[in-house]
């Protein structure tokens, strides 16, 4: 009986051996914001999991580093984020403090459509749906009235579900090229992530069919792709930049417009001051509800981006359709 059972660690040692490139250290990844981890812990599962800088409901718009971020970059070998366009505050970390890292700027990723922010609270119709091509290379920006610079891009690029897949594909040739090891597993799992993100788009486009028609207002331009997709009638946003409270004019401008085209919802968006929505819809038939562009509320990893879809447009199905 003895005997019969000496082979027993051979095969064990065996199995370890094939194993082993399984085991080779993975990369060290940070992604910036909670859709961008996201979509990299999706390509990532089952070797490592990325670090998330702008946790819970934090916003890309007003975050301040922390010294565990400054940390966490310095010992990153990637970097994944939008851009300095939307998180400003990585722009001069990822120089000094991601030293050895590669940061890949999604923004820039092949095949990633990139639309023009729009201009004023209230939006004209042809302000819809314009493609915009951008030179990475510029600095450009409009002159608003709330008295500052705007990107002339939006930045809130992974509400396409286009966009989302072009990242996906970027992300796992990024990390193929940092870990030819697990190449062939970031691969799988990103067309497994691509097959998913095009069943979404399926089911949000028969969810939102019903309401597509119905005027909104946001609180800040971050759903024009997500509009542009599943062809909303977004109307205008209470403010151009989220870090500033808006102007009395263009509270009343927008006023004005839920009162001329009959806006049926307001949204809010958690990470912002909600008693501006009040403002804005009392006296109005218009409701209120919430959107949140980044999942403040939802568990980070690769759950996350689908939640997050999904929780959109339950949302303006909910406000819109009552």
């Amino acid at each position: 009986m003895r005997a019969a059972m000496r082979p027993l660690p051979i095969l064990a040692l065996a199995a370890t051996l094939a194993a082993g490139p399984a085991l080779a250290e993975a990369p060290r990844v940070v992604a910036s914001i909670k859709p961008v981890h996201s979509l990299v812990a999706a390509v990532m599962e089952g070797v490592a999991e990325p670090a998330l800088i702008v946790r819970g409901a934090a916003s890309p718009h007003t975050y301040a580093m922390k010294p565990s971020d400054a940390k966490a970059l310095a010992a990153a070998d990637l970097v994944f984020w939008i851009g300095p366009e939307l998180e400003g505050f990585l722009e001069k970390p990822v120089t000094a403090n991601a030293k050895k890292a590669t940061s890949v700027t999604l923004l820039e990723a092949p095949g990633v459509t990139l639309l023009d922010a729009r201009e004023g609270g209230a939006w004209e119709a042809h302000d819809h749906g314009h493609e915009h091509k951008h030179d990475h290379g510029h600095d450009d920006k409009h002159d608003h009235e709330d008295g500052h610079g705007h990107d002339e891009v939006n930045t809130h690029i992974w509400l396409s579900p286009a966009n989302a897949r072009a990242m996906v594909a970027a992300i796992a040739e990024a990390l193929s090229a940092k870990d030819p090891a697990n190449a062939t597993t970031y691969t799988a799992n990103a067309e497994r992530t691509a097959r998913s993100i095009d069943a979404l788009d399926a089911e949000l486009k028969a969810t939102l069919a019903p309401v597509a028609a119905k005027p909104f207002v946001v609180f800040h331009d971050a759903y024009q792709y997500f509009e542009a997709q599943y062809g909303l009638n977004g109307v205008g946003a209470i403010t151009v930049n989220p870090e500033r409270r808006p102007s009395a004019k263009r509270l009343s401008e927008i006023r004005a417009k839920i009162g001329g085209l009959g806006a049926a919802c307001v949204f809010a968006e958690p990470q912002f001051e909600p008693a501006l929505v009040n403002t804005i819809v009392e006296g109005t038939p218009a409701k209120k509800g919430v959107l949140d562009p980044e999942g403040a509320d939802l568990k980070d990893g690769p759950g996350l981006y689908p939640a997050l879809m999904r929780s959109i447009a339950a949302s303006l199905k909910d406000c819109l359709g009552s």
